[in-house]
C-alpha cells in the first residue's frame, strides 16, 4: 500500500464532518490550493478536446451576425454535428439517453412538435388543447401505476392526480418542495428532514439543498436494496417524506417499497416512489410474467410518485409525470400570486411559460404506443437484458450487482473496472460509471434490442477484460478520474472538479 493508499484508507475512519473541516483549512494554505488547482486543470485540459470536436469544423459564433445568415447555412452546420452525433445512439452504443430512436418514430413525434410549435399551456384560453393533452398524459400514466384500485370507493378529490414536469429531476424537485410545503402548513414542521437510500438520485439530495431540506441517507443491504430497518431507525418528528426507487438508477433493483411505505404510512409521513426510469417498463414487465414487487398506488402508503414520460414512454425530451395520491396534497405543488399589479398570476409547477409542443409528442407517445406497443418493447428490452446478463456472468473476472431487470451493473474481480470502461470507450459504447461499489452499468433500451448489438457488446466487453488483464498500467485517460472520484476523501475537492467541469462545458 503506497502512501496515498494509507492516506485514504486511515481517512475512511475518520467521520465526514471532520474531513470537511480539516479540507476548508487545508484549501486556504496557497502551496496545496495551487497544487490542487494546477492539477485539475491538467485533467480537464485533457478532456476538452473530446468536449469540444466541432471548433474545427464549423464557425464558431460568439456575437450576433451583422445580417441573418441564410437558412441554409445554419442548416448546414447543424448537419455537419448531427451526422457526428447520431451514429452512437442509433447503432446502441449508449447506456440509456434514447429510449426509441426509431426514425419513423422521431419523425411522427417531429411533425406533432411542428403542429404545436407554438402552443403554451400558461395561456390556456387560447391553447385548451396543451391543458387537455397535459390532463390525459397524467391520467394515462396515472391509470398504468394503480390509480384505479387507488381511487375505489375515493371520492373525486382523493384520486390519484398529477402534472407534467421538464423531466425527472424536476419532478422530484415537485414533489420533495410539496412535502415540505404540506408539512409546514399541516404540522408545523420548520427543520424538514427527508429519508432516502443512499442510492436515491442526486435530484433528493439538490432537492434538499434548493429547498432547505435535511437529507438523510441510509445504507443499502448486500442486494443494493434500501435497508427497512435502518430506515426505520432513521425517521424522526421531522421527517416530511421516505423515498424508495423502482428501480434505482445504479445497480437497477426495486427498493423494498411495500415495506418502506408501510413505516411511513403507520407515522402519517408521505412516501414517494421514484419510477422515473421504470415507470414505463415494471407495468408491462409485471404483465409479461417478471417478478415485479409491489411498488405504485396500489400500495395504500405510496403518497406520490415520478415517472418519465421521455425515457420509456418514448416521448421527446423533456417531459415527465409526478403523480399524488388527492388534490389536497397536489396543491402544495401550487404557486399563486394575488397581488401582483399585472393581475392573478398562478402555475402548477416551476416554469411560467412551458412548451406545450412537447406535451403534445408525450400524449402522441402513449396514444400510439398503446398497451401493445409497451409490451412488446418491454419484452424485447427484458429479452435483450436477459442475454447480456448471461454473457456478463459468463466472464470469470466479471459479477453482476443485485439481481437487476433491465439496468444492468457489473463490477471486476481483480481488475480495474474503469479500466474496463474506458477500453470499451475505445470501441464507441459510451457506459456509466459507478462508486461505492466500482462498477459499470448499462440502460438496455430498445436500441440494443436491435439484430446483433447485444452480441457486439459482449464480444466488446470480453476484449476489453482480456486487454486490462494483459495491460494493467494502461491507465488510460478517464479511468484515473474515477477512480479517484470512487475513493477520495475530501469530497470538496472532487466537487471543485465537477464545477470546473461545468465551466469548461459552457466554454465556446
Amino acid at each position: 500500500m503506497d502512501l496515498p493508499d494509507l492516506e485514504n484508507s486511515l481517512l475512511r475512519h475518520v467521520p465526514p464532518r471532520w474531513i470537511s473541516v480539516a479540507e476548508r483549512y487545508l484549501k486556504r494554505v496557497p502551496v496545496l490550493r495551487e497544487r490542487l488547482e494546477k492539477e485539475t486543470d491538467a485533467m480537464l485540459a485533457g478532456l476538452e478536446k473530446d468536449l469540444k470536436p466541432y471548433r474545427d469544423q464549423v464557425p464558431t459564433h460568439t456575437t450576433l451576425p451583422a445580417q441573418g445568415l441564410p437558412r441554409a447555412e445554419v442548416l448546414r452546420e447543424l448537419g455537419v454535428m448531427e451526422a457526428h452525433e447520431h451514429a452512437r445512439w442509433q447503432e446502441g452504443y449508449v447506456s440509456g439517453a434514447v429510449y426509441h430512436g426509431d426514425a419513423e418514430h422521431i419523425g411522427f413525434l417531429n411533425e406533432v412538435y411542428a403542429r404545436n410549435s407554438q402552443s403554451n399551456p400558461l395561456h390556456a384560453d387560447l391553447w385548451p388543447s396543451a391543458t387537455k393533452f397535459e390532463a390525459e398524459v397524467v391520467a394515462m400514466t396515472a391509470d398504468m401505476l394503480g390509480a384505479a384500485e387507488a381511487n375505489a370507493g375515493k371520492a373525486p378529490r382523493e384520486h390519484v392526480c398529477g402534472s407534467l414536469s421538464s423531466g425527472g429531476t424536476e419532478s422530484i424537485l415537485l414533489a420533495m418542495k410539496t412535502y415540505r410545503d404540506q408539512a409546514r402548513e399541516e404540522r408545523g414542521i420548520t427543520q424538514p428532514e427527508m429519508v432516502a437510500p443512499a442510492s436515491a438520485h442526486p435530484a433528493f439530495e439538490k432537492a434538499a439543498h434548493y429547498f432547505g431540506i435535511r437529507m438523510i441517507r441510509v445504507p443499502v443491504g448486500p442486494d443494493y436494496r434500501a435497508d427497512v430497518d435502518a430506515t426505520r431507525k432513521a425517521l424522526t418528528r421531522n421527517t416530511i417524506v421516505v423515498i424508495g426507487s423502482a428501480p434505482s438508477f445504479p445497480h437497477g433493483v426495486i427498493d423494498p417499497i411495500e415495506a418502506l411505505s408501510e413505516l411511513a404510512r403507520e407515522r402519517g409521513i408521505g412516501f414517494h416512489t421514484d419510477a422515473c426510469l421504470g415507470g414505463f417498463v415494471l407495468p408491462w414487465a409485471r404483465r409479461l410474467g417478471y417478478p415485479v414487487p409491489p411498488f405504485d398506488f396500489r400500495l395504500p402508503g405510496v403518497t406520490s410518485m415520478s415517472a418519465d414520460t421521455h425515457k420509456f414512454g418514448y416521448a421527446a425530451k423533456g417531459t415527465s409525470v409526478v403523480l399524488y395520491r388527492g388534490q389536497a396534497l397536489r396543491s402544495h405543488q401550487y404557486f399563486t400570486s394575488t397581488e401582483w399589479s399585472g393581475g392573478i398570476y398562478f402555475s402548477p409547477g416551476f416554469a411560467g411559460s412551458r412548451p406545450g409542443a412537447l406535451i403534445a409528442a408525450a400524449w402522441a407517445s402513449l396514444l400510439s404506443t398503446g398497451e401493445a406497443g409497451y409490451l412488446d418493447a418491454t419484452r424485447r428490452i427484458l429479452a435483450t437484458a436477459d442475454v447480456i446478463k448471461r454473457g456478463i456472468r459468463a466472464i470469470p473476472e466479471l459479477y453482476v450487482l443485485g439481481d437487476p431487470l433491465f439496468v444492468i451493473a457489473f463490477g471486476a474481480r481483480e481488475l480495474d473496472i474503469y479500466q474496463v470502461m474506458e477500453r470499451l470507450g475505445t470501441k464507441g459504447w459510451n457506459l456509466n460509471g459507478l462508486h461505492r461499489p466500482a462498477a459499470v452499468h448499462l440502460c438496455v433500451t430498445l436500441r440494443h434490442t436491435q439484430p446483433g448489438v447485444a452480441e457486439r457488446f459482449l464480444a466488446d466487453l470480453q476484449e476489453a477484460v482480456a486487454h486490462v488483464r494483459a495491460h494493467p498500467s494502461d491507465k488510460g485517460t478517464m479511468a484515473p478520474v474515477y477512480g479517484m472520484a470512487g475513493t477520495v476523501p475530501f469530497r470538496g475537492v472532487l466537487s471543485d472538479l465537477l464545477k470546473k467541469y461545468m465551466d469548461l462545458i459552457a466554454k465556446v
